[in-house]
């Protein structure tokens, strides 16, 4: 028999904006991070995507980033205000610093010792931020991802658009958000 899929775990836009307000951006570590959660909500983007984003791939001008998804396809994502304001930020007063003398093949998320940062890095901050900001489910960054589609979703947005943003090659991946809709 068939295993019924079970829906995707979702954060109310409130549980979002708490954990978003976490991060310490009096510290250089703390900045990076607010961009990395604003970025991750603001475009439904995999982990993998992420920590794969390049500086060249923001397009401030444009309000979009250019993402290479699985199987290295390119897909064009807008990208809120908020998270460019944040990566901006980052860009001007905490990168430089954790920019070391290695080489960073202008990846634009850092780690501490100025090297791409890991998947499991960024599932800490997630976790980490999540904690403290009281909310009690499991969050993981796919969380995001999928917050970030049934958001859309419940605003209006077009389930092909979304799909689109998401990278997803067949619609009926991109159903599942409409199922999640319907059960809240």
């Amino acid at each position: 028999p068939k295993r019924s899929k079970t829906l995707p775990d979702v954060l109310h836009p409130d549980e979002i904006e708490l954990i978003l307000e976490q991060p310490n951006v009096n510290h250089v570590l703390g900045i990076r991070d607010k961009a990395i959660l604003e970025t991750l909500y603001a475009t439904g983007i995999r982990v993998s995507e992420l920590i794969g984003l390049k500086q060249p791939n923001v397009l401030f001008d444009q309000g979009i980033i250019r993402v290479f998804g699985k199987g290295s396809k390119e897909r064009v994502v807008p990208i809120g205000r908020s998270a460019l304001l944040w990566i901006k930020k980052y860009q001007e007063s905490a990168r430089p610093r954790l920019s070391k003398r290695g080489e960073t093949n202008d990846i634009l998320f850092l780690n501490s010792r100025g090297k791409k940062l890991s998947r499991m890095s960024i599932w800490n901050i997630v976790h980490q931020f999540s904690v403290s900001a009281g909310i009690k489910k499991e969050v993981h960054p796919h969380t995001f991802r999928h917050s970030f589609a049934t958001h859309l979703l419940e605003g209006g947005a077009d389930l092909r658009a979304v799909q689109e943003m998401l990278g997803h090659s067949d619609v009926r991946t991109t159903m599942i958000y409409t199922h999640t809709i319907k059960s809240q």
